[in-house]
């Protein structure tokens, strides 16, 4: 199980996901966005309806009509009611119940940093997870330490 996170520095957690979705849709995957906030999630779907030119991602909160449908499905929790194997913790919390995705995309800035922290050492040591770290160099994103 491969968790990437990713130290946001210059863009908001909605400013990346939607190109994250986006790779994930196009590899015919699903993706559950969660988080405690339901104002990040509002933002997080206003980016999902403008991610680019003609490239809207469907999408809807797990409240809606038929959340099962959803290839990305916004949620307070980690329960993948549209059975998404990837996850991506908008709010800068871990939650263990990620581990039961193949992939997670923890997000997390200076005011969760302490919190990213403990998860990193947590992982690293845990049997069968590969934590990878990212972090924003100008526009892009760099893997390192």
């Amino acid at each position: 199980m491969q968790v990437d996170f990713y130290q946001l520095s210059r863009d908001p957690a909605e400013g990346v996901i939607p190109g994250i979705a986006r790779r994930i849709l196009e590899d015919g995957g699903r993706l559950l966005v969660v988080s405690q906030e339901r104002v990040q999630l509002d933002r997080i779907s206003q980016a999902l309806w403008s991610a680019g030119p003609e490239t809207y991602l469907a999408h809807d909160h797990d409240d809606a009509l038929q959340p099962e449908v959803q290839p990305i499905l916004l949620s307070a929790s980690c329960l993948a009611t549209n059975e998404a194997r990837h996850v991506a913790l908008a709010d800068g919390q871990w939650r263990d119940e990620a581990l039961a995705f193949d992939r997670a995309f923890y997000f997390f800035d200076e005011a969760t940093i302490a919190q990213a922290r403990t998860a990193w050492r947590q992982l690293s040591k845990a049997e069968g997870v590969n934590p990878r770290f990212w972090k924003q160099d100008g526009g892009k994103w760099r893997q390192g330490p």
